[in-house]
């Protein structure tokens, strides 16, 4: 059974892999605290998807099937990828994370981790969740946090993803969420969005010191080499002594 496995039981790292062999070397250099994203939008089909999906979860112990830059086109994909495979973690839409928590509860997926995407307004405690496929062509919707980390709930969701970040540009907002999941019981937040080696542990402490259980901060192309595709291995050896410090 696929699994995150948090280190000290807060914090796993979300990093992308070009192929199963980088994947293997990333998730070692994490010690086993990372989940590696697999992006829908790379496949022309979710049989596709599934077919591939399948070969990475027999050989990383946690896989996060993603949407692709938060794609609201690629919520169904993913959740119907998710729904067949069972992997440790999927991205979604809000709009689509009540249809990714049903199909999975379908299927007996119960211990995916299923998150809802948020993104930024300019204001701390409010955020837009109108991220789906037709919601996003229309009158933005801004609600509390509150509200928001409530109806992910309701929907079966497990976490907020707050994306994009913009670095740190959105990082009084983030702690915002993050203290709001911890007085809702939201055990997870996960954000994303422009980290890289440089802001990493300030907005994982943010998030930390607002109380949230668990955290999952996605790293991607800042760790990325651009010549090789390859997610620097070295890097997420970085990483994962920050989330050590910030835990000591």
């Amino acid at each position: 059974m696929q699994q995150i496995n948090f280190y000290r039981q807060r914090v796993a790292i979300n990093v992308l892999a070009k192929d199963i062999a980088n994947a293997r070397e990333v998730y070692d250099a994490a010690e086993g605290h990372a989940v590696i994203g697999v992006l829908s939008a790379q496949f022309a089909s979710v049989e596709r998807g599934v077919d591939e999906v399948t070969r990475w979860t027999a050989a990383v112990p946690s896989i996060s099937v993603g949407l692709g830059a938060g794609d609201p086109a690629q919520f169904y994909k993913a959740a119907m990828i998710a729904a067949s495979v069972h992997p440790a973690h999927v991205n979604q839409t809000f709009t689509g994370c009540g249809f990714a928590a049903g199909a999975l509860a379908a299927t007996r997926g119960a211990s995916t981790r299923i998150n809802a995407l948020v993104s930024p307004t300019g204001t701390p405690g409010k955020v837009l969740i109108s991220t789906g496929i037709s919601s996003a062509q229309g009158v933005p919707a801004r609600v509390s946090c509150d509200a928001a980390i409530r109806m992910i709930q309701d929907m079966g969701g497990h976490a907020a993803k707050f994306f994009p970040m913009g670095g740190t540009a959105s990082l009084g907002e983030l702690k915002a969420l993050a203290l709001s999941a911890a007085q809702n019981g939201m055990t997870l937040i996960e954000p994303t969005g422009g980290i890289d080696l440089d802001n990493f542990g300030l907005i994982l402490h943010t998030c930390l010191q607002a109380g949230v259980p668990q955290v999952m901060p996605h790293v991607y192309s800042s760790i990325i080499d651009t010549d090789s595709g390859n997610t620097r291995p070295q890097d997420v050896a970085t990483l994962l002594e920050i989330v050590k410090q910030l835990l000591s």
